[in-house]
């Protein structure tokens, strides 16, 4: 389990990594000079980026350029893999987290690299050369979840990170508080730059994420995250992502009887404010 905050990789020319991680296992936020990719052939994992989360499992990776602080969450019991580059011998020139199309040769491509051991370097330069040809960026946008900073408003935040389906409102959090409802409204707002209902939309729709990402019907999960009907989850989730759940996972996550046409967000991977 990495606990430090930056690590170098001592063999970066063979550099991988292969981790089975279970929920709770979480890998704290670190970072380290070499270039990440990493992917989920079984399980699903959250990776975060400052406030930032992206969604890894079968049928994506996400890259992570170095030297960028990141997290890694596992949603369930998953089998990590990672391979590391160096910045001067990348063809690629990615800059910020990309999230990656897994489909196809990627997956056999990471495995075979993964099991190949020393005294194979030029098979590892041709089989790496195949793998820069096939990586394609996913255009996915990400929502930001900024906690507040004061005490009040940070202390709802946390409850409805722990239960995004609580339906409280901001006058009954208020009372569990001991604030008004316009000293809270004010609080979020000055201090997440959106306002409590958009803050907790978002929320409510980064939880939703991995739920989808294993294949939840999207009728549980619009419960799950505090949704009446998943009609109306469908329409929050294309409103503030841009697409629909089931084509955020370009089909492979979550299916749906409710179907709906959407262009994913033309930003790859950067993220959305």
């Amino acid at each position: 389990m990495i606990s430090e905050p930056h690590f170098a990789l001592g063999n970066p020319a063979l550099a991988s990594m292969v981790l089975p991680l279970r929920t709770g296992a979480d890998i704290s936020t670190h970072n380290h000079p070499q270039h990440q990719l990493t992917w989920a052939p079984s399980g699903l994992l959250t990776m975060e980026v400052g406030n930032f989360r992206w969604v890894v499992q079968r049928s994506r990776a996400l890259w992570i350029p170095s030297g960028v602080d990141h997290a890694v969450v596992p949603n369930s019991s998953v089998m990590m893999i990672s391979l590391f580059f160096e910045p001067q011998d990348c063809p690629l020139r990615w800059d910020v987290p990309t999230v990656v199309d897994a489909t196809g040769l990627f997956g056999p491509l990471l495995t075979h690299l993964v099991g190949l051991g020393a005294g194979a370097e030029e098979h590892r330069a041709r089989v790496t050369a195949v793998l820069w040809d096939v990586m394609r960026p996913l255009s996915v946008a990400t929502i930001p979840t900024i906690l507040p900073t004061g005490p009040l408003a940070l202390q709802v935040a946390l409850a409805i990170k722990q239960d995004p389906a609580d339906p409280r409102d901001l006058e009954d959090w208020g009372r569990e508080v001991g604030a008004s409802p316009r000293t809270l409204s004010r609080r979020f707002r000055a201090e997440t730059g959106v306002s409590f209902a958009s803050w907790r939309t978002y929320e409510r729709l980064n939880a939703s994420l991995p739920m989808l990402g294993m294949g939840q019907p999207i009728s549980r999960v619009a419960r799950a995250v505090g949704y009446r009907t998943a009609s109306a989850f469908i329409t929050a989730f294309r409103r503030e992502i841009g697409t629909t759940p089931a084509a955020y996972f370009g089909g492979s996550g979550a299916s749906s009887t409710i179907t709906q046409s959407g262009a994913p967000d033309p930003a790859a991977g950067g993220g959305r404010s």
